[in-house]
């Protein structure tokens, strides 16, 4: 399979991840600045996006139970995407996971006791991307034969 072809396999959900992270970045900063006004706005959109990985959450993992009927699925490799994704793909989807997390360690450690603390609950939506690709476009190894 030639680079391109798994470039673009999946490419909707990395970009559906980098669009939330975007929208989760944008609101926190706001929110981190101007607390009083955009602090709801941005509780809103963490937990939008948390109930959002929750829903893909269970999605990738009924993708990946299908699947592990042929294929040896491990939790490394349909969640963190060791060795079942290509180099760039790996670096696209979880790095939108580690923008998440540390948009919500700096700006609730810049705001404490605000609403900028539901942002620990946005990187579920990002581990999530991460596990609808590998389910539906990872490459694992196949199920052995039963003896």
């Amino acid at each position: 399979m030639s680079d391109d072809t798994s470039e673009q396999r999946g490419a909707a959900i990395v970009t559906a991840s980098w669009i939330g992270t975007g929208v989760y970045v944008v609101t926190a900063i706001i929110a981190t600045v101007f607390p009083d006004g955009f602090g709801v706005v941005a509780l809103t959109v963490s937990l939008v996006l948390f109930a959002i990985g929750c829903v893909v959450f269970f999605w990738a993992y009924l993708v990946a139970v299908q699947r592990s009927r042929t294929d040896l699925i491990g939790i490394g490799g349909l969640y963190f995407l060791q060795g079942t994704a290509p180099k760039i793909i790996q670096f696209r989807l979880l790095g939108s996971l580690v923008v998440e997390v540390v948009v919500a360690v700096v700006t609730s450690s810049i705001r404490l006791y605000s609403a900028l603390a539901f942002g620990f609950l946005v990187p579920v939506f990002g581990l999530a991307m991460c596990g609808l690709w590998a389910a539906r476009h990872g490459t694992f190894e196949p199920r052995p034969a039963p003896e």
